[in-house]
């Protein structure tokens, strides 16, 4: 009966996977729907999830179409109207409920935040709701501390309340705020509990009054409670390592950095909004689209939640996101006017390749191929990249990087990573995206000297060359141990096993890890750096990985 009711549904659901498609025909030229359908060849399986995408043309929706299922279990697809998670995409409506407060003048964007939240510590330097919006408060990222401590996302039923508690536990920032940009949820959770604070209304409540229902939004809301029951919701799906499909929803009830539920066409309404300023106004654009600006002047390139760019030769506004098993992008190209919602239900979908791709088709006559190394480079001798390859630290950090030379062009594992780094100069290199390496001096055999590398969103990040290290059993010895963080409340423990240094944590589970430097060790989730008193004894461990720096563990045992 399971099988002849599948057989009976099938043919439903592939009439229904394309649902409400349209023809382009613009002035600018069509886009064959064979064309589109390509792109998503990948995620059209009547057997799999897939995705839901819009176009439009100066705020008018000239094309919507689906692919795959919205629920497995009962063989639904997905169509334009599906509601899903398009997970850090929702930063940007974060941004906007913030901003409109600021213009009310019930805030300023640049009042410290322990004007809301005294919970917080003060850490010397102000902490501004600017800096919450534009990721260079300093602020450690609450979800990666909760993995630290052994309960990563989705494994328990994490809210705000939680996510406050540790942020207010942490002593200490990554940085002093304004000096670099990192990515953190934790700004973007603490505005959303900013408006609630001051206005009295759930943040759900205020972006129903002054986002999505004046702009017809009528399909979106935020996802403060998981166990909602949600008309035509799709639920997110991972291939498990059976091969088979698996269901990863987000089973918690934080917001803010993520957690909107929406439908590719109630997307396409907001970023129209950010070129109209139908409501906000002029200010309220303005504001969206300022980049963060670090001490130093450096532009980060992200503003209101929005990233700020340049996509092939044409300028680029847009963010992506992630959340259990949903993928999503939301990308605009304000001076062509078209712009491009994409939201998916498999985890293994690449949300920006496909929204761009399909950009791509909508503005192939504006779009340029992006410059290769080879064309931006200078002829150097092979040799003299070769001897700048090898490991060192980010100063910030103690995170490590690898540079490894390919004949005039140093690749980078660790770090901000990308294409190749092709010789500008004997002592500078740079990529076609925006990173750049440049050294002291020359190296040579066994001299290699410190750098400063730049990204797009920091400047002036100091990198130092560091010695292989290939301890000894003794040496090993000496970070046998139990490490306690009171900030992240979870103990550590630290063996040696068949020769190699164990991390175990609190449940016993233990996993080997990589010598990188003296008394530095690395493995997936980040770098794990010993510190010695004045008498060379090791008396603290200090994690860093991409957004929390140097947390520190105080020996115990």
């Amino acid at each position: 009966m399971k099988t002849r009711l599948r057989t009976l549904l099938l043919p439903l659901a592939a009439g229904l996977a394309c649902a409400d498609a349209s023809r382009d025909d613009s002035s600018s030229g069509s886009v064959e729907l064979a064309a589109l359908d390509a792109v998503f060849a990948d995620h059209s399986a009547l057997d799999g999830p897939g995705c839901a995408f819009a176009v439009s043309r100066d705020g008018q929706q000239v094309m919507s179409r689906a692919y795959g299922m919205a629920d497995l279990e009962w063989h639904v697809p997905n169509t334009p109207e599906t509601v899903f998670e398009p997970g850090s995409v929702s930063k940007q409506f974060t941004a906007a409920a913030t901003i409109l407060l600021a213009l009310d003048g019930r805030i300023d964007l640049d009042d410290d935040i322990r004007a809301y939240f005294p919970e917080m510590p003060d850490y010397g330097e102000a902490v501004t709701v600017r800096m919450l919006i534009h990721h260079t408060s300093g602020l450690r990222d609450w979800g990666s501390v909760a993995a630290i401590q052994g309960w990563p996302r989705w494994s328990r039923v994490h809210s705000h309340k939680h996510a406050l508690d540790i942020a207010s536990r942490q002593r200490a920032l990554n940085y002093e705020p304004g000096r670099y940009y990192s990515y953190t949820n934790t700004g973007y959770n603490l505005q959303a509990m900013l408006v609630e604070r001051v206005t009295g209304q759930t943040f759900d409540e205020f972006s129903q009054e002054r986002i999505f229902r004046p702009l017809g939004m009528t399909r979106t809301q935020w996802r403060d409670d998981f166990t909602e029951i949600v008309d035509e919701r799709s639920v997110g799906y991972r291939h498990g390592e059976d091969g088979e499909w698996h269901m990863l929803m987000p089973f918690e009830n934080v917001h803010g950095n993520g957690g909107l539920l929406t439908t590719v066409g109630d997307l396409l309404r907001f970023t129209h909004n950010l070129d109209t300023g139908e409501v906000g106004g002029p200010e309220f654009v303005r504001l969206m689209h300022e980049e963060g600006t670090l001490d130093s002047g450096w532009k980060t390139g992200y503003a209101g939640g929005l990233r700020v760019s340049e996509y092939k030769g044409v300028r680029e506004v847009s963010h992506g996101g992630s959340t259990a098993g949903y993928r999503g992008f939301l990308t605009r190209f304000p001076d062509h006017g078209v712009a491009v919602s994409l939201m998916c239900n498999v985890a293994e979908a690449n949300p920006g390749g496909l929204a761009r791709q399909v950009a791509e088709l909508y503005l192939a006559d504006a779009m340029t191929e992006e410059p290769g190394v080879e064309a931006t480079g200078v002829d150097v001798d092979p040799a003299d990249v070769a001897a700048f390859a090898g490991g060192y630290r980010d100063t910030r950090t103690g995170q490590y990087l690898e540079l490894t030379a390919d004949g005039s062009s140093l690749l980078m594992s660790g770090g901000p990573g990308g294409p190749p780094l092709a010789a500008m100069s004997e002592t500078g290199f740079a990529s076609a995206t925006g990173v750049s390496i440049a050294f002291e001096g020359p190296a040579s055999a066994g001299e290699r000297p410190a750098g400063i590398l730049n990204m797009p969103a920091a400047d002036g990040v100091r990198i130092e060359p560091v010695g292989a290290f290939e301890p000894t059993s003794a040496d090993l010895a000496d970070y046998v141990g139990a490490y306690h963080s009171e900030e992240a409340e979870v103990t550590y423990r630290f063996e040696v096993e068949d020769g190699r240094l164990v991390f175990r944590d609190r449940y016993g589970d233990g996993a080997a890890l990589d010598p990188l430097y003296p008394d530095a060790f690395g493995r997936e989730f980040g770098t794990i750096i010993f510190r010695r008193d004045a008498t060379g004894r090791v008396t603290q461990a200090s994690l860093s990985e991409g957004r929390v720096w140097d947390l520190r563990f105080e020996r115990v045992q």
